[in-house]
């Protein structure tokens, strides 16, 4: 089992200080969907379990650190994505911290990290290091192991899906084949979990089998809904461009 320390108290005032600014942009006027209050909430509660949840009760070693690992790095940052919190953040901030926020995220570095190819590799290279590299078993029970797997995940989810406003955003088609990729590195490396544990460690074949198939499907799912999002953008995007724009003169029908 995962130590959590102080993490569900800053969880908690993270989705706090969220809703009371989603809130005061009620408040005064703008439209802000609740959908997205209840996004970052559920991303909270999901990174929360993640460390706290004592999943070697239910579930065998390997396959239980696995559902840790799957909740931290995949299924949590989805929701905190979706919630826009750098929108929020730049709608309700003071004007020097705007500022600060829009010099950071115009930042050459952040103009790196937030290329999708770049994001994968920092993300599911980061998974193959620590389950094919021969690594201290130790590592493995170590909560800084799920706070990196958390961040990468949320770092390429933010790529992805560019919901929030940065400097220079990839096109539709990145975008794409990158999660293509990456989907595609994620199966083989969930794949051959099956036949070997991580070196160093000795799992039953058993406990092997089921992290595999956790790992395989539940990656399945949430790629799957990373695809259909990026679908359902394109698609907006192509309708933009499609519909006539405003003051344009139609030719009278005959």
């Amino acid at each position: 089992m995962t130590t959590p320390g102080p993490l569900p108290v800053v969880v908690l005032l993270c989705c706090l200080l969220y809703t009371a600014s989603a809130g005061r942009l009620r408040r005064r006027g703008d439209r802000w969907p609740v959908a997205r209050d209840a996004g970052f909430w559920v991303g909270g509660c999901l990174l929360v379990a993640a460390f706290a949840v004592p999943w070697e009760t239910w579930l065998p070693p390997f396959t239980a650190h696995t559902a840790a690992h799957v909740t931290a790095g995949m299924a949590a940052p989805l929701p905190l994505v979706l919630a826009r919190p750098v929108t929020l953040a730049l709608r309700t901030l003071p004007l020097s911290a705007r500022r600060a926020l829009v010099r950071l995220t115009r930042s050459r570095l952040v103009t790196v990290l937030l290329f999708p190819p770049v994001a994968a590799a920092l993300d599911f290279g980061g998974l193959w290091v620590i389950y094919r590299a021969p690594l201290p078993p130790s590592l493995h029970h170590h909560p800084l192991l799920l706070l990196h797997l958390f961040l990468a995940g949320l770092l390429f989810t933010f790529a992805l899906l560019a919901v929030d406003p940065v400097r220079h955003r990839a096109g539709p088609a990145v975008r794409a084949g990158t999660l293509l990729a990456a989907a595609a590195a994620h199966a083989v490396l969930a794949k051959s979990l099956w036949a070997a544990g991580p070196p160093g460690t000795a799992h039953t074949p058993a406990d092997l089998h089921l992290a595999s198939r956790l790992m395989y499907y539940g990656g399945d799912a949430v790629e799957i809904a990373l695809a259909l999002l990026l679908a359902s953008q394109w698609y907006r995007a192509q309708g933009r461009s499609l519909r006539p724009h405003r003051g344009t003169r139609q030719p009278a029908p005959a």
